[in-house]
């Protein structure tokens, strides 16, 4: 049976699937990525996973892997197949593409954790049959995933929807990033943590805590989470009047606070449009396997185009 590698590589595990042309998954796998042992085995780590998943393939269905997709964090350069820098990993520019060809023997695409599992979103999660999407995570940082006719545009350089870096509280706290007031410093799943660790005197109090509390009524957690939804629907709001999207999609560990999140977002973004059209905001649906699934179709989208490319005169 004809089917390709998916491969999701996170800060601490790796995610993987062998997924058929239908979009089925046929097999699912799990393994540690070894950042303690340093960069070097994380990228042995990675194509020994992928060769084993080769093999696996071959033997349970007859025949091996046609292509394989694979998801990484950090900068990526799509379109020369290099995960050009991860702090969470600790390497810099490795041709992570061509590693995996040579080890697999069949045609590789590379992709961008949050876009991938973006791509996912759009095509066959929350925003499935959507022309235009834009997918946001908001996790230990915020980034997001514009949706355009089926694919996700990764920019002239690779940086494309880095919303987590739009200035929404110009001179406010600084970010690594090297700007002050960055949207991922006042709404992502870590900002309202550290907030609500202050604020409730709880140094391991965190994002889940904070949700609870504001169910419960909690006056210093509905002021921590107001800022939060202030911060978030005003970078949002920018990014709505430049992408006019059909469909903005709210993923990460955040959005798991359900309504208590999208109830006031909806209201805070409604109440800052004019002439700009309110997209559908919807929770992600495809959870934590969005980045397996994405690099699923990565792999079935180069096959795809690999063999347009064979037949054209």
């Amino acid at each position: 049976m004809k089917h390709v590698i998916a491969l999701d590589v996170g800060g601490t595990g790796m995610k993987a699937a062998l997924v058929g042309p239908g979009g089925e998954v046929l097999h699912r796998a799990r393994r540690a990525t070894g950042r303690a042992q340093g960069p070097d085995a994380v990228i042995a780590g990675i194509l020994d996973f992928a060769a084993e998943l080769r093999a696996y393939g071959a033997e349970r269905f007859g025949t091996p892997a046609s292509a394989a997709g694979v998801a990484v964090p950090g900068i990526v350069d799509e379109a020369h197949g290099l995960a050009v820098y991860a702090a969470n990993l600790g390497w810099r520019d490795v041709p992570l593409r061509d590693l995996l060809t040579q080890r697999l023997g069949v045609p590789v695409a590379l992709g961008h954790d949050v876009r991938t599992g973006g791509l996912a979103e759009g095509r066959v999660g929350a925003g499935r049959g959507a022309d235009r999407f834009l997918f946001v995570a908001l996790g230990t940082g915020i980034a997001g995933a514009i949706g355009v006719d089926g694919r996700v545009e990764a920019g002239a350089h690779g940086f494309a929807g880095e919303i987590g870096h739009i200035v929404v509280r110009p001179g406010g706290a600084p970010c690594p990033c090297g700007q002050h007031g960055c949207l991922e410093r006042f709404a992502s799943a870590a900002a309202v943590s550290e907030a609500w660790a202050a604020a409730s005197g709880d140094p391991g109090a965190d994002a889940a805590d904070c949700a609870k509390a504001v169910d419960a009524g909690d006056p210093k957690a509905e002021a921590v989470w107001q800022e939060a939804v202030a911060a978030l629907a005003d970078g949002l709001v920018t990014a709505l009047t430049l992408l006019d999207p059909r469909v903005l999609i709210i993923g990460g560990g955040l959005a798991e606070a359900g309504e208590t999140l999208f109830t006031p977002l909806r209201e805070a973004i409604r109440s800052r449009i004019t002439f700009q059209k309110q997209p559908a905001l919807v929770p992600a649906a495809l959870g934590d396997t969005a980045g397996c699934l994405g690099a699923g179709l990565l792999a079935w989208d180069l096959l795809d185009h690999t063999d347009r490319m064979e037949v054209t005169p």
